[in-house]
């Protein structure tokens, strides 16, 4: 039993995965109530499921504060290109819809105009993760997240499906947006990372891998000394 519920056994592991999860859509969900600032609170939930959930670099906190208010301005110009296109996207699912409800010809359009959906909130999220992993003007955030999806049209599959099950679940039971929003970019971010370097220059890989090489180290002292 000891062993079950220990510190480091994978039971206690993924509760605490879990609790993280939960804490950061809490956050994502307090810091997006202004709607203007949405943009920037996803960014920094990506930054903090990435930074602290996944790499154990530090506390949610920290990791979801720090990425908002640097991103703040940034992100809140993204947010609002993003808007604007998801906003048409989805008004034209509905209307695709209720002409193919009524039997009218474009109501055949109606499937065309979901993926389209579909591919528009899968940029969204590749748009959040640029966003919190790399500097750059908003122009070249928004083609270089679309360009890695196009770049790479299996992996984009692996982070539309983890979105649109959270979607569709959370539509099916509302709890599921306590737990959905840091439990997806968690999972959206073994994707994405993959898909970041391979593009990295080798020197940012380079910096990067000795980076995760230092905290492991970090890590595996700490094992040591207990």
């Amino acid at each position: 039993m000891k062993g079950i519920f220990g510190y480091d056994s994978p039971l206690m592991g993924a509760l605490t995965a879990i609790g993280d999860c939960i804490c950061l859509s809490v956050l994502w969900l307090v810091f997006s109530l202004p709607v203007v600032t949405i943009g920037a609170s996803t960014t920094a939930l990506y930054s903090a499921a990435y930074h602290s959930v996944r790499k154990k670099e530090g506390g949610l906190w920290r990791l979801f504060w720090g990425p908002f208010k640097e991103n703040l301005r940034r992100s809140t110009v993204l947010w609002a290109v993003v808007f604007v296109v998801l906003a048409l996207l989805t008004a034209d699912v509905f209307i695709l819809r209720g002409m193919s409800v009524a039997g009218k010809a474009f109501g055949r359009l109606y499937t065309v105009g979901l993926v389209l959906w579909c591919l528009g909130v899968t940029w969204a999220v590749y748009v959040a993760a640029y966003a919190a992993r790399f500097s750059g003007k908003v122009l070249e955030v928004l083609k270089f997240a679309g360009m890695l999806m196009v770049l790479h049209p299996i992996r984009m599959l692996g982070v539309m499906a983890p979105v649109l099950i959270s979607i569709a679940l959370t539509l099916l039971i509302p709890f599921m947006a306590l737990i959905g929003p840091g439990a997806v970019f968690v999972i959206v971010s073994f994707t994405t990372e993959k898909v970041f370097r391979l593009h990295m220059r080798p020197e940012d890989l380079a910096r990067e891998t000795g980076k995760e090489m230092i905290v492991d180290e970090d890590t595996e002292d700490g094992d040591d000394d207990q």
